[in-house]
This record gives C-alpha cells, sequence and structure tokens, in this order.
C-alpha cells in the first residue's frame, strides 16, 4: 500500500491554489497535442488519399493500426510512471523525453519520400505514425495525470481542465486556420489548397515547432511543483502482483460506465475525423476561406465552453451537465445533414447555408467542449474513489486504460471511414461541385445512423456514473483521516509515544 501523505502536506496540497502562471503553462501542454492530433484527423486521410494517391483503405489501415498500438501503449506508460521515482519525480521525466522525437515524427509524416510504391510509402507513414503516438503518449498521458494532484478541489479541478481543454482546442484549430490561411492557402485560380502538395512542408515545419516549445514549456511550468508530489513507495512487485492491482483498480463501476461510453464515442469521433473534410469540401462545397472561418467559429466555440464548464458543472452536477451537453452536441452535429437529405437546407453556395453551418459549427462546438471537459474531471474523480478503496494513487493507471479502449475504437472508427469511401466508390483525385450527388448521399445516409447509435449508447451510459461533489468531498474526508492516523502511528512508534531527543554528550 502506498504511503499516504503527511496531515500537513495533504492538507497544505488540498488548500494550494496554483499561480496563474502555472495554471496556463500547464493547460498549454493540451495544445502540444492537440496540434498533432487535429492535424492528423483533419488531413492525413485526404493528404495521403487525394495528395499521395494511396487508397483509402491503405492510409484508413494505417491509421487504424498506429491507434491500437498507442491504445496498449498507454496503460504500460501510466503504470509505469505511477510507480517511476526519480529525482524529477513520476511523470516530468517521460515529459521532457517525448518532446523532440513527437517533433521530429511530425514534420517526416508530411513529407514522404518521393518516387516509392504503395506498399513502402504505406510503411513509412505507419513508422511514422507509431513514432508520434509513442512519443505523444510519453507526454500527453504523465501530463494529463499531474491533474488530480495539482488540483483536489471538486470545483478547481474542473477549471484547471477546462483551461487545458481550451488551450487544446484554440491550439488545435489555431494551426488548422494557419493551414488554410497561410501554408495550404487556396490561390484564386483554385491552385494550392489543401489537395496541393507544396504546402504541407511549411505547414509540418511550423507544427512540429510549436509542438516542441509546448511540450518543454508546459513540462517546466510544473517542475517546481516535483518536491510536493506524491511519491511511491520503494517495493518490489512481481508482474502477477502487479496484475492483480491493475484489476483491483480498475474494478470502479464509475471508472467502467466512464470507459464504455468513452468507447461508444471514440468510434463515433473516429469516423466524423476521417469524413468531416469530405464533408465540408464536397458535400456542402465550401471554399477553404469558408472553411476558415469555420475554424475561427471553433474558437469561438473553445471560448464558449471553456468558460460554461465550471459553471454548468457546479450548477447542475458533472454527470447531469455532461448528458445534457452532449445531447445537444450531437443534434447540432447532425441535424444539419439530416436535413438536407429530406431537402429542408438552402442550396451549396449560398450565403444563407455558409452561416447556418457556422452557427451550428459554435453550437457543436461549444457542447463539446463543455461535455470533454466534466468527462475529464469525472475521470479525475475517480482517483480518489478508487485510492480509498485500494489505498493506491493511480491516476495514470486510470487515465490511460480510459485512452486506452478510446484509442482503440477511434482506430477502428477511422477504418470504418476508409470503409466507407471504398464502399460509396468515392473518386480519386475529386473535384468540389464535381462528385455525383448519389455517392454523397449515401456517404450521408451510412454517416448519420451509424453516429446516432454510438452516440445513444455513450450517452446511456453516463446514467450509472455514480460519484457528485458529495462522494467526492466524501472520499476527501476519508484520506485525510487514513492519512491523521498512519501518521499518529509514525509518532506513536513500535513502542509508544517517542521519547525527546538527548542533547549533550
Amino acid at each position: 500500500m502506498t504511503a499516504p501523505s503527511t496531515p500537513a502536506s495533504a492538507a497544505a496540497s488540498a488548500d494550494r491554489r496554483l499561480s496563474l502562471t502555472t495554471r496556463i503553462l500547464y493547460g498549454a501542454g493540451g495544445a502540444a497535442s492537440a496540434i498533432k492530433q487535429r492535424g492528423l484527423s483533419t488531413f492525413l486521410l485526404l493528404f495521403y488519399n487525394q495528395v499521395i494517391g494511396l487508397p483509402p483503405q491503405m492510409v484508413s489501415t494505417a491509421i487504424m493500426f498506429a491507434l491500437i498500438f498507442d491504445a496498449f501503449v498507454d496503460p504500460i506508460v501510466g503504470q509505469v510512471s505511477d510507480n517511476f521515482r526519480s529525482r524529477w519525480g513520476r511523470r516530468h521525466p517521460f515529459m521532457y523525453i517525448a518532446a523532440l522525437p513527437v517533433a521530429i515524427a511530425f514534420f517526416l509524416i508530411w513529407n514522404p519520400p518521393e518516387g516509392w510504391e504503395h506498399a513502402q510509402i504505406f510503411a513509412y507513414m505507419l513508422t511514422c505514425l507509431l513514432v508520434i503516438r509513442l512519443f505523444d503518449t510519453f507526454f500527453e498521458l504523465p501530463s494529463s495525470a499531474l491533474a488530480p494532484e495539482l488540483a483536489k478541489n471538486y470545483d478547481d479541478r474542473t477549471s484547471l481542465i477546462a483551461l487545458r481543454g481550451f488551450f487544446g482546442v484554440a491550439g488545435g484549430l489555431g494551426m488548422t486556420l494557419l493551414a488554410y490561411q497561410v501554408f495550404l492557402r487556396e490561390n484564386a485560380d483554385g491552385t494550392g489548397g489543401v489537395l496541393a502538395q507544396e504546402g504541407y512542408f511549411s505547414y509540418a515545419l511550423c507544427a512540429a515547432i510549436l509542438i516542441f516549445i509546448i511540450i518543454l514549456a508546459s513540462t517546466a511550468g510544473t517542475h517546481k511543483y516535483i518536491p510536493e508530489l506524491r511519491k511511491p513507495p520503494t517495493r518490489k512487485i512481481t508482474f502477477i502482483g502487479m496484475a492483480r492491482e491493475v484489476a483491483h483498480t480498475l474494478n470502479n463501476r464509475s471508472f467502467v460506465v466512464l470507459t464504455i461510453s468513452g468507447v461508444f464515442m471514440s468510434m463515433s469521433l473516429g469516423v466524423k475525423g476521417g469524413l468531416e473534410l469530405y464533408f465540408f469540401l464536397y458535400f456542402w462545397e465550401l471554399t477553404q476561406n469558408q472553411l476558415s472561418l469555420l475554424t475561427v467559429a471553433g474558437v469561438i466555440a473553445s471560448v464558449m465552453g471553456v468558460s460554461l464548464a465550471p459553471k454548468v458543472a457546479a450548477k447542475m452536477g458533472k454527470r447531469n451537465g455532461a448528458i445534457s451537453m452532449f445531447a445537444g452536441a450531437v443534434v447540432a452535429l447532425l441535424g444539419p445533414i439530416a436535413l438536407r437529405l429530406i431537402g429542408w437546407m438552402p442550396a451549396n453556395g449560398t450565403d444563407f447555408l455558409f452561416w447556418i453551418l457556422f452557427v451550428d459549427v459554435i453550437a457543436n462546438g461549444a457542447m463539446a467542449m463543455m461535455t470533454g471537459v466534466m468527462l475529464a474531471s469525472m475521470i479525475a474523480d475517480v482517483v480518489e474513489d478508487s485510492e480509498v478503496k485500494t489505498g493506491r494513487r493511480s491516476e495514470g493507471l486510470l487515465f490511460s486504460f480510459d485512452n486506452l479502449f478510446k484509442k482503440v475504437v477511434s482506430g477502428v472508427g477511422v477504418f470504418v471511414s476508409g470503409a466507407v469511401l471504398a464502399f460509396v466508390s468515392f473518386p480519386q483525385s475529386a473535384v468540389r461541385g464535381g462528385v455525383d450527388e448519389e455517392v454523397l448521399r449515401n456517404m450521408a445516409l451510412i454517416y448519420l445512423p451509424t453516429l446516432l447509435f454510438f452516440y445513444a449508447i455513450a450517452i446511456g451510459c453516463l446514467f450509472m456514473f455514480k460519484i457528485d461533489k458529495a462522494a467526492h468531498e466524501e472520499n476527501l474526508r476519508k484520506l485525510e483521516e487514513t492519512a491523521l492516523k498512519a501518521q499518529a502511528e509514525r509518532d506513536a512508534g513500535p513502542t509508544g509515544p517517542a521519547s525527546p531527543p538527548v542533547t549533550g554528550a
């Protein structure tokens, strides 16, 4: 069992208010992974399919393999970082190590060698993806696992996670906006744009540099708190013993229902991420300037979401707030496509259509942001609930297993998106406005019911989450009581109260 903190240190940790600089630097860490993730989810399938010329099934298969690999790396990194001992604590060594490899691999994936066969390009792409996923886990998982220690208060941790979520969305969308307006800008004569390879070099270089700087700055921003963070006990444990501990930690009802909900949500997000740009370019026939404005709408949505999430969570509770916002986000996401299929949306190319989509992106993004913040904060609340039951502090393990299932099924979702494109016979080197309407309609008819089914299960699972504010505060009380008892036993020693120290010769 992990030795609890002393009462003094526990109280100090619980009462501590992080400085604004620390909160900003910690939160900014979310931008590094978001720049990487947003780039891969928005452009990678389109880039390797429409620009490089790989069949969509090959691209989506590589993405799926990389996500599944990443998913199984997560719990290993989580368990190791929970029990790692160094003068820089449990988490920070992994975070520092991640910066350079993930930045280099992200640059390389957008600059494949010329003249290679499809199989060679597939292997190159997959290798880059595996390196990106591995070292991004080295940073993102330990960094996320710091949140429950940095902010123990029920509402404070929602605010801290909301700030990290804001930087994540703003960073990812901001880099996407730069891609549309600067690096992958479409020229007046129709040349350039996301379908031209030459712009991806500058985009990749800028993104890689930002990822490197953000990881180092965010890690250094919490470095001074290392002495206050939990230290794992020195112990020897067998593989079987560790497996038992893992199983015991994960056997938490609230964690299980959050994981199941996340599985179905992530599968939907995998499908959505793979096909979103196809819908914008070919279903709605938006220009890149319009796509840039929708990216701005996403930033507005993230500001709204991060501002409102703590208020909604405080008023409704995290669970009920997440359920309500989740349902609203699904309606906003799927509503316009459903209305188009029944002929109730304005024609493509009209300003009225664009502004409907603009408002819809804000509504969907704000509610999705609030949902994500509250779900992450709910996972953080499981940490103390698990510690009460097991006696072990296992933030890394809990966050990693939550990510494991999400990444596996999101990989399946991306694979499904590639299969959908192949099933509807989506054309190679497609031109905006030149794709057959029947192909687009079939794509939408598969997309809508698939996402609606998965999202319905994800929302339904959340009703079984049981840790509210009162339960969390009771868990904190029990942990402090345990810490006080352990401190009293140490003070008493093996034979009774400690004797006063002897002075003099």
